[in-house]
């Protein structure tokens, strides 16, 4: 009885809404059903080509659903072994990068949100600096090869371990979070990691949230440190691998004669769109799980306190 009355007091409220309905507002939803078409199409143009053949792409290079779909594209980019190389080397990254970020991100956040912290406007200041003028990658590459980095993964986790924007994303939003809350735990004896570990990172899962997907997805598209960094193949990353194999189809398209190795370098283009269907997959999976926490923690973390 008491859903039937509920649902009851729902329809009015419903058909208040659909009669609120203006002109204006059919025109942006059909303007972003367009908008968000555009988007899609081309994307799902990709999944199918890296499914189709040779020969039925080479007649419709635009379809929508392959007449016979197959699975030689996705064979080919598996047979040699360094798509799963790139992706155990992404992952070490995304392993060791991640918390590393995270921790030196929140504990610089929250020493430069406290008003008593010694130095912090001077200390803030020099972060902000290197948003606005950064020494390149000649400066870096030095310091990399006088601590004996280079070639090896943690030239990369280091390089891409601290980011200023998303330390000031952070700290905003810890200074938004009541002081109050602070000074009981100090009364309660509790010192600075204490505050930070038990008090302020459990109320700051939206940022939390928020940093995490920005650094997990520049880990996960790192392509240009390692280029930099790394010599060994068995070391590059999934994005340089993907970079890799669409030089070389398109080395091997140029450098093609015959009819029938032309039809065959063609269809690189299978191989290059299943590359690139493989690697979007495991990021598009994590964005969902902290969707929820995003606007929130870039709205909170975006407005000064």
């Amino acid at each position: 009885m008491g859903t039937t009355t509920s649902t009851l007091k729902q329809q009015p409220k419903a058909r208040k809404m659909k009669r609120n309905m203006t002109g204006l507002d059919y025109f942006l939803f059909a303007m972003l059903l367009v908008l968000s078409l555009l988007i899609l199409i081309p994307f799902w143009n990709v999944i199918m080509i890296s499914f189709s053949t040779p020969k039925e792409y080479a007649d419709n290079p635009l379809m929508m659903f392959p007449k016979n779909p197959t699975l030689d594209s996705y064979k080919a980019l598996f047979a040699d072994g360094s798509i799963l190389t790139g992706y155990w080397n992404t992952f070490k990254l995304l392993i060791v990068g991640l918390p590393l970020s995270l921790f030196i991100t929140s504990s610089m956040a929250y020493a430069l949100s406290r008003n008593k912290f010694p130095g912090k406007k001077l200390i803030f200041f020099l972060v902000l600096f290197t948003m606005i003028f950064n020494g390149g990658i000649v400066p870096l590459y030095l310091i990399m090869k006088s601590l004996h980095l280079t070639g090896t993964l943690w030239s990369v986790i280091l390089a891409g371990s601290f980011s200023a924007f998303n330390m000031i994303l952070m700290m905003n939003y810890f200074q938004s979070l009541p002081e109050s809350l602070m000074e009981s735990a100090r009364l309660d004896g509790a010192g600075e990691w204490k505050i930070l570990f038990s008090v302020v990172l459990p109320l700051a899962a939206p940022i939390m949230a928020t940093i995490t997907l920005f650094y997990g997805v520049a880990f996960w598209n790192s392509w240009y440190d390692a280029m930099i960094f790394l010599r060994k193949a068995e070391q590059l990353p999934l994005q340089n691998v993907l970079r890799t194999i669409i030089v070389e189809s398109q080395t091997n398209v140029s450098n093609a004669s015959s009819v029938d190795s032309v039809g065959k370098a063609n269809f690189s283009t299978g191989m290059k769109m299943a590359a690139v269907f493989v690697t979007m997959v495991p990021i598009m999976c994590f964005f969902p799980l902290l969707q929820k926490h995003f606007a929130k923690g870039v709205l909170t973390g975006a407005i000064k306190t």
